[in-house]
């Protein structure tokens, strides 16, 4: 459908609405039985369940071997992770209301706000440190222990991610869509900390690290303004298709 079709659309009674996060349309798929809604809304708390374990173990991992290394990298990953474990346990506040719909569209708005206010805090730390690692001219040490890390998160995140889109999907729930982006940007970031770590521990390059973590800043707070704009577009109602 051309967007100037969807326009016309958007204002009749029936059409589709999407609920959007940032560039993201996502067509709501609410099933009409509450029965079903209501499993579906169970494997998202599964999914958020083992989003906080993992995470908290990435968390720890990450940001001991960045504290001993010196790395800002691997401790701004490490600190993402544990906003990541924030936005979980808002989504399973966001999950317990999934039949009453007045609590649910407020904690779908509360939810995102928490999520872009996090972002843009890790943006703004990381851009702070890693400035300061490179006017200091502060090499880290190796961390092989960091690299396993981030090889470990560019598997597990994939699989996450598309777990949680098909759960907000079928919800209609931004937040869960924004949940799942996260997994996507983890993963990235656990790229782009790869990429940093092997540079600094085969060929000694200081500066891949706080460039590395310099990188990621833009992405996190591209992110962080995702998640705010969300929370007006899905103020609006989506309705399942027809």
């Amino acid at each position: 459908m051309s967007s100037s079709a969807q326009d016309a659309n958007a204002g009749q009674p029936g059409s589709e609405q999407p609920c959007c996060i940032g560039n993201a349309d996502v067509k709501s798929v609410v099933p009409h039985s509450t029965t079903e809604l209501t499993n579906i809304a169970q494997r998202g708390k599964r999914l958020e369940y083992v989003t906080i374990g993992w995470n908290s173990f990435e968390g720890l991992a990450a940001l001991a071997t960045g504290i001993i290394a010196g790395s800002i990298s691997l401790v701004g990953f490490g600190v993402d992770s544990f906003i990541e474990v924030t936005s979980a346990v808002a989504l399973l506040w966001r999950l317990s209301v999934i039949g009453d719909e007045e609590g649910r569209e407020k904690n779908e708005r509360v939810t995102l706000k928490i999520v872009g206010i996090c972002f843009w805090g890790l943006s703004a730390y990381i851009a702070y440190a890693s400035i300061s690692g490179l006017l200091r001219k502060q090499a880290p040490d190796h961390s092989i222990a960091g690299i396993v890390v981030a090889c470990a998160a560019l598997v597990a995140m994939p699989l996450l991610s598309r777990a949680k889109k098909r759960i907000g999907e079928q919800l209609g729930s931004g937040a869960m869509v924004a949940d799942a982006r996260q997994a996507d940007f983890c993963m990235y970031l656990s790229a782009i900390l790869l990429v940093g770590l092997i540079l600094n521990a085969t060929v000694g390059w200081w500066w891949a690290d706080p460039v590395a973590a310099l990188v990621m800043t833009p992405i996190i707070a591209k992110e962080g303004i995702d998640a705010l704009q969300g929370k007006a577009c899905c103020e609006t109602a989506c309705t399942s298709p027809k």
